[in-house]
């Protein structure tokens, strides 16, 4: 009596995962929507929610801060934007310089555990394990920066961020390395990239300093609330994929309330909520404030990004 009340009220049964040799990534992430439990369960909602978004007139966004662009989960949301999966971008300065560093320079495999004053005195960066030498940084930023800046200054000197995104990509095409960057793929199938904080970030300081000789040169960021506007009234429906939270992921979300909040919502963060912070609010909680609708599809996964996003893209590619 009980287990069929528990069938026909509360959900299907759970089933185990099951294991065998020579299993593919695919293989497993189909059992975890019928096996439940936790966030397996959660990765598998969030599958689906990001299906339906895909299979429907939906406005994607994609919104996550540059620190995942230091990983190899860099790769995972270049293809989002090299196979279109996504409409919209809005992160950090971080992920430009990122992206273009790690287009001309390595980074590499470090520990959170090293010692980091011996690291500054080597000329060193840590991101969290991950290791960026000064000549993979900063120093090859400015190198390569100022004279496509003198460039880009020479037919136009006010930009809106996504336009400077998009001049930066186009003048990547000489690069041999190129389909490698998530800046030029935004640029050749023209995903608009914006980025609330542009000068957060090296190349911000590269804006500046180039400002520095050319006074006339400016970063219209009303120009971009302009953009996102139109994009966000003139779309039918909405949903958004979130990783982390900062300016990037409260753009996506302070936008989409003027039209009565996202149709769809997938967070994935590592943060807790009892702190207020925006990285650790839950959807719920964007749902009180309009920015997303009450009737959404919606879930938070709670996790590591560089673990979660590469499985949510595996399966639906």
């Amino acid at each position: 009596m009980v287990q069929n009340a528990c069938d026909n009220k509360v959900g299907k049964p759970v089933k185990d995962i099951q294991i065998k040799k020579d299993i593919t990534v695919t293989e497993l992430i189909q059992q975890f929507g019928q096996a439940g439990g936790f966030t397996a369960k959660k990765v598998a909602i969030a599958i689906e929610i990001f299906r339906e978004m895909l299979q429907k007139e939906v406005t994607v966004f994609l919104s996550f801060p540059a620190a995942m662009i230091s990983t190899g989960t860099r790769g995972v949301i270049r293809e989002l934007v090299k196979r279109k999966m996504i409409d919209v971008m809005i992160t950090t300065c971080g992920t430009l310089d990122h992206d273009l560093a790690r287009l001309w320079r390595n980074y590499y495999h470090g520990s959170f555990m090293l010692d980091d004053v011996k690291l500054h005195q080597e000329g060193v960066n840590r991101i969290g394990n991950i290791l960026a030498p000064n000549e993979s940084y900063g120093l090859i930023l400015e190198e390569k920066l100022q004279p496509m800046m003198e460039e880009i200054y020479d037919e136009k000197k006010s930009l809106s961020t996504r336009e400077f995104v998009w001049e930066i990509g186009k003048r990547l095409e000489n690069e041999s390395n190129r389909e490698e960057s998530i800046i030029y793929w935004c640029y050749r199938n023209k995903i608009p990239v914006f980025i609330p904080a542009v000068t957060d970030g090296a190349v911000g300081f590269q804006m500046w300093l180039f400002y520095q000789q050319h006074r006339d040169f400016q970063i219209d960021i009303m120009r971009d609330e302009s953009e996102l506007s139109d994009i966000v009234y003139k779309a039918e429906r909405t949903g958004a994929v979130i990783i982390g939270g900062g300016v990037s992921k409260h753009h996506t979300i302070w936008w989409n309330q003027f039209r009565d909040g996202l149709d769809y919502a997938v967070y994935i963060t590592t943060a807790v909520e009892w702190d207020g912070s925006l990285s650790g609010a839950r959807v719920r909680e964007a749902v009180s404030w309009g920015k997303v609708k009450e009737d959404a599809r919606h879930v938070t996964v709670e996790g590591d990004a560089t673990l979660i996003l590469p499985l949510i893209v595996s399966a639906l590619i």
